[in-house]
């Protein structure tokens, strides 16, 4: 017969954690008075584990299969725990974010452990990982690094520059003006040419495209100029066939307002660029 100390060395590389505290609970009663000593000696659980597998025994629990533990078991977060904490953290790296307008996901230039320095001296304890959850579960991701150093020496009223320039468009959306971010792209043939994008297709059957990339004459190329409304999370885009001029960049303002913008913003005054900042209507 198998002892029961081999038993229980042996069963504890096999089981999970619920299946290893009903069999602990059951060797535990099987061996009478001193058993749930003897049984935490052999094993390290805790007595209260094993009491726990007794009790889930004689009242023939059944959890569910696909959960070992309880639910709601397991560590709270930190920033479940600590509510004020997702706050901080955003007000912290708010002034220094950067990122796409056209992107939710955004990075800041403040470490991990400089928002953990600047927690703790407004006496929030909190790890550079939970910070990372923070960030993550906010919409922050890790980012490659960027050429935006500065060479020269860099202006003391930079930061109040950043910042001014970052609560600006905040204050004309309050104000119910539109706010938008404009950009556009290089040129694009024209045609059925093969693009680096995808779609669902059924097996075996690809959209078919040109074998070559030479621009079709009759056809050319066009050039797409794209308008981002920040506070309605509305994309609109002119195509046109000259270059990057600032005739094509208003005259692509000048159509969103008159297809878009006018019907969204009936009491617009003024329209606010991210790149050329104020222009009246």
């Amino acid at each position: 017969m198998i002892k029961l100390e081999e038993r229980i060395k042996t069963m504890m590389g096999i089981l999970n954690e619920l299946h290893l505290r009903l069999f602990l609970g059951s060797e535990a009663s099987s061996y009478g008075y001193g058993g749930i000593q003897k049984v935490h000696e052999i094993s390290g659980v805790s007595i209260k584990t094993i009491r726990r597998g007794i009790t889930e025994n004689k009242n023939n629990i059944k959890p569910d299969n696909k959960r070992v533990r309880k639910i709601g078991g397991g560590r709270k977060k930190e920033s479940v725990k600590n509510p004020e904490l997702i706050n901080k953290v955003l007000k912290i790296v708010d002034p220094t974010t950067f990122g796409n307008p056209e992107n939710n996901i955004s990075y800041t230039t403040k470490s991990l452990r400089k928002i953990e320095n600047e927690l703790k001296n407004e006496g929030i304890n909190c790890g550079y990982n939970i910070i990372a959850n923070v960030l993550r579960e906010n919409g922050y991701s890790l980012q490659l690094n960027q050429k935006m150093l500065q060479v020269n020496e860099v202006h003391p009223n930079k930061d109040e520059q950043f910042i001014f320039i970052n609560d600006k468009p905040k204050e004309k959306m309050k104000m119910g003006q539109p706010v938008i971010s404009v950009d556009t792209k290089k040129k694009e043939l024209i045609g059925n040419f093969k693009n680096s994008g995808k779609i669902y297709n059924k097996k075996g059957e690809p959209t078919k495209v040109l074998d070559h990339d030479f621009p079709l004459e009759e056809l050319g190329k066009v050039v797409p100029y794209g308008i981002y409304d920040i506070d309605k999370n509305n994309g609109f885009v002119n195509l046109g066939i000259s270059k990057d001029t600032a005739e094509f960049a208003v005259e692509s303002i000048s159509r969103w307002w008159l297809s878009v913008g006018k019907n969204t913003y009936p009491n617009a005054t003024m329209i606010y660029n991210t790149k050329f900042r104020f222009s009246t209507i």
